[in-house]
């Protein structure tokens, strides 16, 4: 990987990454410092939340007894904001390659001692490295917020939630970099990537109202993407998170191999 490579990508996604960081810690920190009123109005919540429709709820993953830790922060953080921002920032920053050869920035890169697979490779750290500061974000501001509440969140457990958030963010980041590539063609890897997570979260939705179809979760990224138990008792979802950085990391390695091929002309 060519330092210069990875330096142009860091200054270009700065901002980007700035501000889904201040965003993302600001929402989570005032949502967890929310908590101590979800819990001390627990009853309260309960009721209204039986106003709402089960096919709202299901959307936004929230459960009975929303005073819970993990149902709490899976509902308001973990299942609602995160995937948007991992998702935002995946997107936008694995598009790079395809947004260069839209503006005829890519044939200017390459044209200087940089290689194509330095190029991508540097194009790919600053998605790991982005994806990492913007969990980190998240889950510090959670556990700033956690110091002035009660009761409080298991700290370590918070903290190994930010590894399987990464994890997530891998598996969409990888796959979006192939299509990136393959297409050179920012607005169609952007749309066909966030598509297909859209279909995802739809199939998690159905199956959890629908038995019957409840065998379709398994095609969902979401389905893998709990973290109830790990906040709850420190359970971590070790083979979920494998399974995410897999899919990254084979996303990336095909992305490598088809840009050393790809007819930049084409």
């Amino acid at each position: 990987m060519n330092p210069t490579a990875l330096r142009l990508e860091l200054r270009r996604s700065r901002t980007l990454l700035i501000w889904l960081g201040v965003v993302t810690a600001a929402y989570a920190g005032f949502i967890t410092v929310f908590y101590t009123n979800v819990v001390e109005n627990a009853e309260a919540f309960e009721d209204v939340l039986k106003l709402y429709p089960k096919e709202l709820m299901a959307a936004f993953g929230i459960e009975a007894n929303f005073a819970d830790p993990g149902v709490f922060l899976g509902g308001y953080v973990f299942n609602f904001l995160w995937p948007l921002i991992a998702a935002s920032a995946a997107i936008v920053l694995a598009t790079r390659v395809a947004a260069d050869a839209d503006r005829g920035f890519l044939d200017i890169a390459l044209s200087t001692p940089i290689a194509r697979l330095s190029y991508l490779s540097g194009s790919i750290v600053t998605q790991v490295v982005g994806i990492a500061m913007l969990a980190v974000a998240m889950v510090g501001a959670i556990l700033f917020g956690d110091l002035v509440i009660e009761p409080n969140f298991q700290t370590v457990s918070v903290m190994l939630s930010a590894l399987h958030a990464v994890a997530f963010g891998l598996a969409v980041a990888g796959p979006t970099t192939w299509l990136a590539v393959v297409l050179l063609d920012r607005g169609r890897a952007a749309g066909i990537a966030a598509g297909v997570l859209v279909l995802m979260y739809l199939l998690n939705v159905i199956g959890a109202l629908a038995p019957d179809f409840e065998a379709l979760t398994a095609l969902s990224a979401f389905h893998y993407f709990s973290l109830k138990d790990l906040i709850n008792n420190g359970t971590y979802p070790v083979v979920d998170s494998i399974v995410f950085v897999v899919v990254g990391a084979a996303g990336w390695a095909l992305a490598l191999v088809a840009f050393r091929q790809r007819d930049l002309a084409a």
